[in-house]
């Protein structure tokens, strides 16, 4: 499967939402591609580089296909998109076009069943629940209530403030169970340091 990519300072995961500001000729081509087409592309984390400007050096091989769901003009005349993370992948083979777009050769990677949420996930649903109450989550829209491991697990390490080698960490693990196990413990280090 042949993908564009858009490298960002973030990591990505299903069912989370990300609002972005476009205004690189290769992305707006590619958002327009992408609408046409109904299709996605993906978003992976810069390791080396910047954002702006010419293509990242290094990105993770691991990202999440973003879908869009919204767009509008900013009061700034720039084109604001909200995309939904979609499906996760692995970079097999990556190439820079003459736009300094970056489109890449991906394996999509399996999604294990969900499992239901079980007592000792109380404390992270909760917290899940107070970090929805912050206004720059809500404005997202991103659902508070949710009914699995997999969507508490993604939105969970969506939204907490690690550092992006631990998201993409997260991001690998395919069982949710072992995501949240992994929440957990990354959570106890955050509250450790305060």
């Amino acid at each position: 499967m042949n993908l564009p990519l858009f490298p960002l300072n973030t990591v990505l995961f299903p069912a989370c939402m990300l609002d972005l500001q476009i205004f690189e000729a290769r992305y707006l081509d590619m958002i327009s591609r992408c609408m046409k087409q109904g299709s996605g592309f993906g978003v992976v984390c810069i390791v080396e580089g910047q954002e702006a400007g010419e293509a990242a050096s290094q990105f993770a091989a691991i990202g999440c296909e973003a879908l869009v769901r919204d767009f509008q003009q900013r009061p700034n005349g720039l084109l604001g998109i909200r995309v939904e993370g979609g499906r996760r992948f692995r970079v097999e083979r990556a190439q820079v076009l003459p736009d300094q777009l970056t489109i890449a050769d991906v394996h999509w990677l399996d999604e294990q069943s969900d499992y239901p949420l079980l007592p000792e996930h109380a404390d992270l649903a909760a917290l899940l629940t107070a970090l929805a109450e912050h206004p720059l989550v809500s404005g997202l829209g991103m659902a508070s209530l949710v009914d699995g491991q997999q969507q508490l697990a993604n939105q969970l390490a969506y939204l907490l403030p690690l550092e992006p080698a631990q998201k993409l960490e997260l991001l690998q693990q395919g069982d949710p169970t072992l995501r949240l196990e992994r929440l957990q413990v990354l959570l106890e280090r955050l509250q450790g340091d305060a």
